[in-house]
């Protein structure tokens, strides 16, 4: 069982598991029910590489030198400010006799688990990553335990697209679930305009909800209008509670916060009707703030984690790709421009 959850792997503090470590042994030596991945590339959470991008006044070179210094210390990718990590891509090199994981060696696999709580080692400094997106050239290795997620690569999407589409692939699997659990619900997304936004609106809309996509700027809502995925496409700084309820109109059934900045809680609480669902995706949520913000407006609502897994997500994730080309060509505008 430590094998299987990773808890051989953690430095310190003992007895907790990988994820809430601070430290991990990126050692390649693979125990019996481990994979080791040889890793080629990377790509950071939202939340984390904002933090690090505004940190660093868009310094690409500081970005890059202080993640090569968060793996080499914490054995790990994880932001120590905003507790997120990302996930990765690479080949499977080794696999342990015990490990029950549906892959074999010469695979090209996504980690479908976070990067914080995967054991990392880079061996060449990111030196090909120039620090200004969220994708990261890499080399080196990665750890997967026994009770660890996997998905092998599809042939029909290059790598990157890929990679972009399984980082988010637990929003819209989710949002298809808790729609299907309404009668005719309107759905909101705040981010609508982003990855794992516009995966929840075409999830939403395929499962037959009214949907209503909320983005920052005109910029962002004209790429929207044209994925044609949000009935209803309005403007509205997340951050500000009164904005996005009036932005959304009539409370929302459902509300799913995609924006990778902190303070965008009671906006989507305030937005969702009695009795409808909060759904948060973003790794900059304080669900503190959330749950005391619900408290203090008398509201009604089941509020939600998503954690990123529910089964199947990854085949379902790349499904909505193929069937709406319109989400497709918006992921790979934002992989083109970073």
């Amino acid at each position: 069982m430590t094998s299987s959850v990773g808890l051989d792997r953690v430095l310190e503090p003992a007895g907790v598991l990988p994820q809430a470590a601070w430290r991990l042994d990126p050692d390649p030596q693979i125990k019996d029910d481990e994979i080791r991945v040889r890793v080629e590339r990377l790509n950071l959470d939202a939340a984390s590489f904002r933090q690090l991008a505004e940190k660093h006044a868009g310094d690409g070179s500081a970005v890059r030198a202080e993640v090569v210094e968060i793996i080499e210390t914490r054995g790990k990718m994880h932001n120590p400010v905003t507790g997120s990590g990302g996930m990765l891509i690479g080949v499977v090199e080794e696999v342990g006799p015990r490990s029950p994981l549906p892959v074999k060696k010469g695979d090209r696999v996504a980690t479908l688990v976070s990067l914080t709580l995967t054991p990392l080692r880079i061996t060449d400094g990111l030196a090909r990553w120039d620090g200004l997106s969220e994708q990261v050239p890499a080399e080196g290795t990665a750890i997967l335990f026994g009770r660890s997620i996997v998905g092998v690569l599809p042939d029909d999407l290059p790598p990157s697209l890929a990679l972009a589409v399984y980082d988010v692939c637990g929003a819209p699997a989710l949002t298809d679930r808790i729609v299907r659990q309404y009668e005719s619900p309107t759905v909101a997304v705040l981010g609508g305009a982003g990855k794992s936004g516009s995966l929840a609106l075409a999830a939403a809309r395929l499962a037959g909800a009214r949907t209503v996509g909320i983005v920052r700027n005109e910029d962002e809502a004209a790429t929207l209008r044209e994925a044609g995925v949000a009935d209803v496409v309005a403007i509205a700084d997340a951050r500000n509670p009164l904005e996005v309820a009036a932005a959304v109109g009539e409370p929302a059934t459902i509300t799913v916060v995609c924006v990778d900045v902190p303070g965008c809680e009671h906006g989507a609480i305030l937005a969702t009707a009695p009795g409808g669902t909060v759904v948060f995706f973003s790794m900059a949520t304080s669900f503190p703030a959330a749950a005391l913000g619900a408290e203090g407006l008398a509201a009604d609502v089941t509020m939600l984690i998503g954690n990123g897994y529910v089964p199947g997500h990854a085949a379902f994730a790349v499904d909505l790709l193929r069937r709406v080309p319109a989400v497709r060509a918006l992921f790979e505008a934002r992989i083109a421009g970073h």
